[in-house]
């Protein structure tokens, strides 16, 4: 087992490369961002290409991601916020693939670096208040005033809101770097404890005899618990997992690992899905000046 499990998320260069004193040596997180790069955009151009009256099954998933793009632009921006489809949904589609893809073995998660995040969170950010001057001008600082705000209130809401717009790009960058490390932390974790833990010593026959016994006793559990009642179900509960830590001791944190592995598929997406949807709320916000997008629904 690594001494630390954070071993998976260091990055060593390959080879040296510099421009103007600069060092711009690739690593894994590059080469990484460059494989999904490349794999996302032939994927959606390939689906663009196959327009069948019947869609193929790639057709019918480039349709769904569009529409699924379509709705959280339309539900925080409105009419006005579909000139910023393709910069959301070639957001949401990289950071989902980064994400998907980082959960293959031997391949690296290149959210789980703080730099990334960071840089996709201010670069957002940035370009709400951008938006936001362009549309407003200097009536764009209303935001730091909510609409109805007393004006006896407005020196304690003008520092508040100031403090929750700069804390904006903090939190959408922490939150999924700390996301995406979490879990591929604990799945290292889980990993080690499976090579780590040692084997029980035993006969490989009085192996196989346990095998057997637990094969009989989960094909033929509904005749024990309708003999035994309550009593058989909880002793058969009790007695398969001694019998398979008899057997391979490293059972349970394998089977947390494939169900943790499990949930980080749906984490991914999850991920992917709310920073996309809170840049919308952002661009949203820079729209409409904490109003109601124009066809929102």
């Amino acid at each position: 087992m690594e001494s630390n499990p954070l071993h998976p998320f260091e990055l060593h260069p390959y080879g040296s490369l510099s421009l103007f004193g600069l060092d711009i040596s690739p690593n894994k997180a590059v080469v990484m961002m460059w494989i999904i790069i490349v794999l996302a955009s032939s994927l959606l151009i390939i689906a663009a290409r196959q327009q069948r009256l019947v869609p193929t099954r790639l057709q019918s998933l480039a349709e769904i991601l569009v529409e699924f793009i379509r709705n959280m632009i339309m539900d925080t921006m409105g009419e006005k916020g579909m000139k910023f489809f393709p910069f959301v949904a070639t957001l949401f589609v990289f950071i989902l693939f980064c994400n998907i893809l980082g959960l293959i073995p031997g391949s690296y998660t290149v959210t789980s670096q703080i730099v990334v995040t960071a840089a996709f969170a201010l670069f957002v950010y940035s370009m709400s208040i951008v938006v936001g001057f362009v549309l407003h001008g200097i009536k764009f600082l209303g935001i730091l005033m909510p609409a109805g705000t007393p004006v006896l209130l407005i020196p304690l809401m003008v520092p508040i809101e100031l403090v929750s717009q700069l804390a904006r790009p903090l939190s959408l960058a922490v939150r999924l770097f700390a996301n995406m490390t979490a879990g591929h932390t604990i799945l290292a974790v889980l990993f080690g404890m499976v090579i780590s833990i040692p084997l029980i010593a035993a006969p490989s026959a009085v192996k196989i005899g346990l095998l057997i016994l637990m094969v009989v006793l989960v094909v033929g559990r509904r005749r024990v618990i309708a003999a035994t009642g309550t009593w058989g179900l909880v002793g058969m509960c009790i007695l398969i997992p001694v019998i398979l830590t008899v057997i391979w001791s490293r059972w349970l944190p394998f089977a947390f690992s494939i169900a943790i592995n499990a949930l980080e598929v749906g984490i991914a997406f999850i991920q992917a899905y709310i920073f996309t949807i809170l840049t919308c709320v952002y661009l949203g916000d820079a729209i409409t000046l904490h109003g109601h997008a124009e066809g929102a629904h």
